[in-house]
């Protein structure tokens, strides 16, 4: 098989990103690594950590090989302004959403097998007054795409049903449609990227107690068990709706591939602990795919080269071990 090619975006240029992939680039490995990044903002965090890291510019045209330690090729996208290590900039987010575009696009057209990308910062991207709620809702749009957010660690997968909402609008956002939607390319992407003949889910309600029989809210009875019903009448393996106070217990999560959660901070506070620097997010439902980093832009570190390259390490590893199972015939 080729040698697997994965754009890599550090997102926040103020933040622990880009020397992270300094660091990452100074090893060898099986895939070729590159930077869709301002590469003077690369090579400034390398300088500051006494890296020793030639850039050059990516040339779509050569054929990928293995990145070798301390060379990494560049497809540039320029900086608004200076970028200085812990100070945000908000004229700097443009940049930020035009790294991720410009390595949306590249895997799109083929030129790239996956993305990669670093932690970005929501806030001064907002501040800077363009609608932004994360990578997952960016990229499904520019793909045209419905996306499913899923984290994964050793020993666990969550999904989540709605992402970057406040905990007001979720009940709302649980519906029929939505759910069954959620289950679906679940199930899909579960079979065709990794492999799992016949996926066994676990769905969490909504509510404490998965609403108690209706005295806790009615939801996992209007709406989450009606859709499982009729998704187990196709065959599909699913379990549910659970309390999500036990559905993360050993003895449940033994027999099943994957956590389905209804909201952000019902699922991921249990995989966080579980595997926090080893877990990657992964999109599930794009037409592309796309890893990434489990932590923030962790602006106190940023320029001190105290952060843990792992969880990008893992990520990388996970977006091309996800290509090699997208290639290998079933």
């Amino acid at each position: 098989m080729a040698t697997v090619r994965l754009a890599v975006t550090p997102g926040e240029p103020a933040g622990i990103g880009p020397e992270l992939l300094a660091q990452v680039a100074c090893l060898d490995h099986p895939v070729e690594l590159v930077a869709v990044a301002d590469p003077e903002l690369i090579a400034d965090r390398a300088a500051r950590l006494g890296l020793d890291l030639a850039l050059r510019v990516f040339d779509p045209a050569k054929p990928a090989r293995p990145h070798r330690a301390g060379r990494l090729p560049v497809l540039p996208v320029a900086l608004r302004r200076p970028a200085l290590p812990g100070r945000l900039d908000p004229g700097n987010a443009a940049y930020v959403l035009d790294t991720l575009a410009a390595a949306c696009d590249g895997c799109l057209a083929g030129t790239f097998d996956a993305l990669v990308t670093g932690p970005v910062h929501k806030g001064v991207i907002n501040v800077a007054g363009l609608p932004f709620t994360g990578h997952t809702e960016l990229l499904a749009e520019r793909c045209g795409a419905y996306p499913l957010m899923m984290l994964a660690a050793p020993g666990l997968r969550v999904a989540l049903a709605t992402t970057h909402l406040p905990l007001a609008q979720v009940s709302a956002a649980i519906t029929p449609e939505r759910i069954e939607r959620v289950i679906r390319i679940l199930d899909r992407d579960l079979r065709a990227r990794f492999g799992i003949a016949s996926p066994r889910l676990l769905v969490c309600g909504l509510n404490p107690h998965a609403g108690e029989g209706g005295h806790l809210g009615h939801e996992e009875i209007e709406v989450i068990a009606p859709v499982l019903t009729r998704l187990r009448a196709e065959g599909m393996d699913l379990s549910g709706p659970l309390p999500a106070d036990t559905a993360f217990v050993p003895p449940r999560l033994a027999g099943a591939d994957a956590v389905l959660a209804m909201y952000h901070d019902q699922g991921l506070p249990v995989l966080k602990h579980l595997g926090f620097g080893q877990a990657v997010n992964i999109t599930l439902g794009l037409p592309i795919i796309r890893t990434s980093v489990d932590h923030g832009t962790a602006l106190d570190l940023a320029g001190t080269g105290q952060g843990d390259t792992g969880s990008l390490l893992a990520a990388l590893a996970c977006a091309a071990e996800l290509v090699r199972s997208a290639s290998s015939p079933r």
